[in-house]
């Protein structure tokens, strides 16, 4: 007798930062008879006591409404001691005039963001999800199939093992199983660049002021920490990547003082480095039959502006609160809502789709104005912050994308 298919409402696949807070939002929501949605979350790597190998020792860039969503889920009260606020933002331009900063306090807030490493996000998330009896985790598992039926989706493990649900939710990431087996196209722009990641100590205090520093090969991050800490992101281009990366802990300090400068001192620490290449990808659509993407495994974004998480979490709160919306739309009706629905997903692509094409047009102009030593491109861009730092309207604009508002 073959073994019974367990059915869910939703299937995420992906216990990353995206899959995670999809779920802590479902979690919380109830069919019209007042049953809580039942959630599968299938990811590849082991969740036990400790994190999956996915939440590495990279550092994120919270924007202020990423912060503020957070603490709606209920991750913020675990993560807040872990992050730092950014109370302003240093932008210039390496050997060129102009310069520009945003501050918190020029727009009635706290913080324009927070920095907070990867780990401790997961952990805000995964350990309240853990407690929630209508979330099951089957890991470490790995998707090998999809078939796409007309009233639910079926996954199948490499164990043989296979689960049912009315939506699957692809939060796999930039080499998405569940986009590839839809086969969803993407379009990929290299940008000829990879970004080398260290924790580095700083002579002088950061407090709590974030770097944006382009160079001519691209920009440098330093990002605010806790215990004095700074997360760097370096950009630089495919040939320079080999020879930075052997450089011992002394000599990398001195480049990299060469390049950012002297604005915190001398870089008295340096972590250890990793580095991963930079591109553009874009997923074609965003729906395929009881599907949605979500996060990187729609859009995985360079991280000039730091924007791709904080997108992300926005289609995790867009989404959520559509379910939200109709499943009590569907109370007041007496029926049971299949979260499945094509005209629920299409409303989610069409609510989205401006919000993407606005971030990634903003990131993608960023990259190439401003990793460029074309002189007219040097003069603009120099004017360009000059101009930034004084014209308030335009100023203000930017702010509020950096702060993860939704337009």
């Amino acid at each position: 007798m073959s073994k019974k298919i367990e059915h869910f409402d939703v299937i995420i696949s992906g216990a990353g930062l995206a899959g995670a807070s999809m779920a802590l939002a479902l979690s919380k929501l109830t069919h019209s008879d007042g049953t809580p949605l039942a959630i599968a979350v299938v990811e590849a790597f082991a969740i036990n006591d400790d994190l999956p190998k996915s939440y590495d020792a990279r550092v994120i860039a919270l924007s202020h409404g990423s912060a503020t969503y957070l603490n709606e889920l209920g991750a913020w009260q675990t993560l807040k001691a872990d992050a730092m606020a950014i109370k302003d933002i240093h932008i210039s331009d390496r050997g060129h005039y102009g310069k520009a900063r945003m501050s918190a306090d020029d727009y009635d807030v706290s913080a324009l963001g927070y920095v907070a490493e990867l780990q401790a996000i997961g952990n805000s998330l995964l350990k309240p999800l853990k407690q929630c009896s209508n979330v099951q985790f089957f890991a470490p598992q790995t998707i090998t199939d999809i078939l796409w039926q007309q009233q639910r989706v079926t996954v199948s493990f490499a164990s043989n093992e296979q689960l049912q649900g009315s939506l699957l939710l692809g939060c796999d990431g930039g080499q998405s199983v569940c986009r590839a087996q839809a086969k969803i196209t993407t379009s990929t722009d290299d940008y000829q660049q990879v970004a080398i990641i260290a924790n580095v100590t700083p002579e002088k205090a950061h407090n709590g002021r974030a770097f944006e520093r382009f160079t001519e090969y691209g920009p440098i991050a330093m990002l605010p920490m806790t215990e004095g800490r700074c997360s760097l992101v370096w950009t630089v281009t495919t040939e320079q990547v080999e020879q930075i990366l052997a450089l011992n802990d002394a000599d990398f300090a001195e480049q990299l003082a060469q390049e950012f400068g002297h604005w915190l001192g001398s870089i008295d620490t340096v972590g250890k480095r990793f580095s991963f290449p930079l591109k553009l990808i874009k997923a074609e659509e965003q729906i395929h039959h009881r599907m949605a993407l979500i996060g990187n495994a729609s859009h995985t974004l360079h991280p000039i502006a730091g924007q791709g998480f904080n997108l992300g979490m926005r289609d995790v709160q867009v989404l959520a609160q559509m379910f939200e919306s109709a499943l009590f739309d569907a109370k007041s009706n007496g029926v049971k809502l299949d979260l499945g629905e094509h005209h629920l997903l299409r409303q989610y692509a069409d609510s989205r789709g401006k919000d993407h094409q606005q971030v990634i047009a903003l990131t993608d102009s960023l990259v190439h104005l401003f990793s460029n030593n074309h002189l007219p491109l040097v003069v603009g861009r120099g004017v360009g912050l000059k101009v930034l730092n004084y014209l308030s309207p335009l100023k203000a604009a930017l702010a509020q994308k950096t702060m993860g508002h939704r337009s």
